[in-house]
């Protein structure tokens, strides 16, 4: 979560938005408590941190932002091509992804290499998982690579997902989206909105939620798609309109607001079905509340150093923090799951799991992701 997702280019030499790169880390870090909870729910009505889901959504979002801020001029000045773009997204998303996969067939093989059901899977496909992962390549659902048997697009780190999306959102703004008008960006955004609507109320999730296009089996990979050109659609009109205004407080607020939304728990179900509520509160949320958290966000700048410090530090991991840790979370779900482990006896290992989670990003972040990119901006970029 392009990611997802992205954070800043470090090429801009515009200012950074430290306030949105901190919710940034704010909605990665509820994204790991989102995916403990998965390992207890019976269904997508009893999930606890039942919306976390929609943190990819507003990645999109603020992806979207984020590189209209940094590029559009670029564009327009000249100073920018698709190839080179490219490679600067490349530089930006792919190292963690490369390690994100390597991880997950780590954990994979140390779990015995087998589906959900325990059927053995052969080395061999789990070598192509892996190779198909690191070059970013979706997994067919059924095919023998979907080691998993789950219909998992990457079923060695299925967050991947959205990176995939992410990089279909950045090819299509060197492409299309940074040449569109106001006008024709609005309607990208008024047909994007309609599309996902549709889905979301006519219950192409199963559950009337936006929570689809992790899998490319039933159509999942169609909402997933929506929901990047609505997000990053959104995103993009936003930064183009900006007017910024003086907001107080804007990353408390706006982290109070993220937490809220994320931790709602299911809306409008009282017998335990799915309701079509939900599928309204989802979309109200991506076109109406994530723009104003975004914009509220670009309005604000931290005002103490504690502040600006967990801004920082929050930034830093976010990314990191989204795309490796879900290999722990596949070993979490199989320790629970083969044991019957309730979440009252879990919570003191969800804890550490969670300390351990962020200090493996933190450690990604500070010795390979970080340097890796200086090595390859110094070496292409100049």
């Amino acid at each position: 979560m392009t990611s997802t997702a992205a954070l800043q280019p470090e090429t801009s030499a515009q200012p950074r938005y430290e306030i949105l790169d901190g919710l940034r880390g704010v909605a990665a870090v509820l994204v790991i408590l989102y995916h403990f909870g998965e390992g207890f729910a019976t269904s997508a009505v009893d999930q606890m941190m039942n919306h976390g889901y929609l943190a990819v959504d507003f990645f999109f979002v603020l992806s979207g932002f984020v590189i209209g801020y940094a590029y559009d001029r670029c564009w327009k000045n000249k100073g920018m091509t698709t190839g080179r773009f490219m490679l600067r997204r490349i530089i930006r998303l792919q190292p963690m992804v490369v390690l994100s996969v390597i991880i997950g067939a780590i954990a994979y093989l140390l779990q015995g290499s087998v589906h959900w059901d325990g059927t053995p899977v052969p080395f061999h496909w789990v070598l192509v998982a892996l190779i198909l992962g690191l070059f970013m390549i979706p997994v067919l659902p059924g095919a023998a690579a979907d080691v998993r048997g789950n219909g998992e697009m990457f079923p060695l780190n299925g967050p991947t997902w959205s990176l995939f999306f992410e990089y279909i959102g950045s090819v299509l703004y060197a492409v299309i989206l940074h040449r569109l008008s106001k006008n024709g960006l609005r309607t990208v955004v008024a047909v994007s909105g309609i599309g996902l609507a549709a889905c979301a109320l006519c219950n192409m999730s199963g559950a009337f939620h936006l929570g689809v296009g992790w899998s490319m089996a039933d159509m999942g990979w169609l909402g997933g798609f929506l929901r990047l050109s609505l997000s990053f659609g959104i995103g993009l009109m936003l930064t183009r309109d900006f007017r910024p205004m003086r907001i107080r407080g804007a990353f408390w607020i706006c982290a109070a607001l993220i937490t809220a939304i994320m931790s709602c728990p299911y809306i409008g179900s009282t017998d335990g079905n799915p309701s079509i509520a939900n599928g309204v509160y989802d979309i109200i949320c991506t076109l109406l509340i994530f723009p104003t958290i975004v914009y509220i966000g670009a309005c604000g700048t931290t005002s103490d150093i504690f502040s600006s410090k967990v801004c920082e530090f929050l930034g830093a991991i976010s990314y990191p923090v989204y795309i490796i840790h879900y290999p722990v979370m596949y070993m979490f779900y199989a320790w629970v799951w083969n044991n019957g482990i309730t979440f009252a006896d879990a919570w003191p290992v969800c804890m550490a799991l969670f300390v351990v989670i962020i200090l493996e990003a933190w450690i990604a972040m500070k010795w390979y992701d970080a340097p890796i990119r200086r090595y390859l901006s110094r070496k292409l970029l100049h």
